[in-house]
């Protein structure tokens, strides 16, 4: 039981729930029960993002008494300031993942689980990736992202879709995911059935496509859901991809960047 006055006790038995519910929640019989899961851990990312800062302003008022393994004051100050920094660091990305995690309860609250699965199979949806730029050639589009907004990132974007010739491309290369993908630092627009990614900080920009496969079309195991579909890791993926036959393409049609 928490002791709401011991910070020690209190993380020992924050640590041990976690460990708990990581057991418990590999598997869910009763799909009901994810509602309230998910309402519990976006209260507890509430109260993490409050401990952190809380641990990061114990580290910076109590720098009087900060030491290093040999006496060295300067030192102990100097790495208590560093604990504080990353500390708060840490506090920015959990607020991220507060707004995933709330987004998620939201849409989750609107599913109404019932106890006979559906019979019918629907089309199974996967995004490729149209187009990925890092680096210098990313620098294009991210200022007319930053003067006109991501809406005239994504358009821009939209001239390396060559419809099936894209499509083909990125199944014949593996880049086919069952979301798009972003990192903690990646900013997202989505339009209808395209998907764009950007970040300033590790400068690139990337656009994916929904492709949707029909029923009679697809593989046995595509019935079961998006997670029976592989995702390329993103690391895997070149600093700019494009086929050689889109490359000849964007050339006629006086695209570059």
């Amino acid at each position: 039981m928490p002791t709401f006055y011991d910070p020690g006790a209190d993380a020992g038995e924050a640590s041990e729930a976690l460990r708990g519910l990581a057991h418990a929640s590999r598997n869910f019989e009763n799909p009901q029960d994810l509602y309230g899961v998910l309402g519990d851990l976006l209260s507890g990312v509430r109260s993490l993002r409050q401990v952190l800062d809380q641990l990061a302003t114990a580290h910076i008022s109590n720098r009087a008494r900060a030491f290093d393994d040999h006496g060295d004051h300067a030192v102990g100050s100097t790495d208590a300031l560093a604990a504080a920094d990353q500390l708060h660091q840490a506090a920015t990305f959990i607020d991220q993942a507060e707004e995933r995690l709330n987004a998620a309860t939201s849409a989750a609250s609107r599913v109404s689980w019932h106890n006979a699965p559906a019979t019918d199979i629907t089309p199974a949806a996967r995004w490729i990736n149209v187009v990925f730029i890092q680096g210098e050639e990313a620098d294009e589009v991210l200022d007319m992202i930053d003067a006109d907004g991501p809406a005239a990132g994504l358009d821009h974007l939209k001239n390396w879709d060559y419809g099936d010739e894209t499509t083909n491309a990125a199944m014949e290369n593996g880049y086919v995911y069952d979301v798009p993908p972003s990192g903690p630092l990646d900013h997202e627009r989505r339009d209808g059935d395209y998907h764009l990614t950007y970040s300033h900080s590790f400068d690139h920009v990337a656009l994916y496509r929904r492709h949707t496969i029909d029923a009679e079309d697809g593989l046995p195991n595509e019935s079961r859901g998006l997670d029976a579909h592989p995702v390329a890791p993103r690391q895997q993926r070149a600093s700019w991809f494009e086929p050689a036959n889109i490359t000849a393409l964007k050339q006629q049609r006086g695209l570059g960047l």
